[in-house]
Formats: structure tokens, C-alpha cells, sequence
């Protein structure tokens, strides 16, 4: 069984959940999120406090019982407080600007690379050489970032590309003669 299905979700104020036989809803002041439920795992509202028990003891329950744990707690989170990934672009004339949801990059091409951003994430340029992208959903923030990074990953040669703010490249020597 699951140690992390077993911690019970404290609800924040401002933050109301919705239980339904298929579906759970997370209304908070940053917005909405639903998750679909496969009837495999019992969610219980007691005293704004969430707490999970698997149905059964089937091995998939049991494997979802954690999941769906940390999927509700990420929507709590997201609803409550939100999420946001910082990039640096880093290279000589590597720039960001922002003009409404299409995010601009120039990453060294011939061409400026246009990014459209998915509804409900933002995308701030709070210098030219720095993206922050926040929003409610933690997986959409994280596959906006990576799909931005993907543009142009980091080399290992000269460390020349977009990366996360966290992020730590290993820069190789280059070949001797």
C-alpha cells in the first residue's frame, strides 16, 4: 500500500472540493481543475480534510491510490497558490519577449521561433534573457517549459541554449590536438 495515499490533503481557505462518482473538482481562487476517477480508489470530504482508501485489493487500485493522492494535492496546490517554472536563455543575442499568449523567441535561427501559449499559463519576460511561465495545472507548467526548452537545449560545449533556472550543465573540455 501506498505510504503517500495514506497522508490525508488539508484543504487551504478559499479552496472548495466537489466529489462526484466519476469525476473529483477543485474550485480555488485561481481557478478550476477536474480530475476523472476510475472508481478504484474512495475519496472522503471530512472536516476540509481529504483523505484516500483504495477499493479492493487489487494490484491497480493499490497502484492508483497514491497516484491520485499526489494528482488532487498538485490541483489543491495549483488552485490554492499555482505553479511556475523560471528559464534562462543563455547565449549571445538569445532573446524573450511576451505580446499577449504568443511567447518570442530568438534562439540563434534564421527565423524569430513563435511559442502560442495553451489557456490558462502565462509567461512572463521579466528580462530579455529570463522566462517565467506560471499557471494552475503542474503538469501544463512543466510541458510549456519543456517544450520551450526544446527549442534549444543546452550544448555541453559551451552551455549556449535555454535551460531551467535549477538547472546545472556539465561543460565538457574541448578536444586537444
Amino acid at each position: 500500500m501506498s505510504r503517500v495515499g495514506k497522508s490525508p490533503i488539508a484543504l487551504p481557505a478559499g479552496v472548495e472540493v466537489t466529489l462526484a462518482a466519476e469525476q473529483i473538482k477543485v474550485k480555488g481562487p485561481l481557478g478550476t481543475l477536474t480530475l476523472p476517477l476510475t472508481g478504484q480508489v474512495k475519496v472522503k470530504n471530512e472536516n476540509n480534510t481529504l483523505t484516500f482508501e483504495p477499493v479492493g485489493d487489487s494490484r491497480e487500485a493499490n497502484a492508483m491510490f497514491g497516484t491520485v493522492r499526489a494528482l488532487v494535492n498538485n490541483m489543491v496546490t495549483g488552485v490554492s497558490k499555482g505553479f511556475e517554472k523560471k528559464l534562462n536563455l543563455v547565449g549571445v543575442g538569445f532573446r524573450a519577449a511576451v505580446q499577449g499568449d504568443k511567447l518570442n523567441l530568438s534562439l540563434g535561427y534564421s527565423h524569430p521561433v513563435v511559442y502560442e501559449l495553451p489557456a490558462g499559463t502565462k509567461a512572463v519576460a521579466t528580462t530579455p534573457t529570463e522566462i517565467v511561465i506560471s499557471g494552475v495545472d503542474r503538469q501544463v507548467v512543466g510541458q510549456v517549459a519543456a517544450e520551450v526548452r526544446a527549442y534549444r537545449p543546452p550544448e555541453p560545449y559551451k552551455g549556449k541554449g535555454v535551460r531551467y533556472s535549477d538547472e546545472v550543465v556539465v561543460i565538457k573540455e574541448t578536444k586537444k590536438k
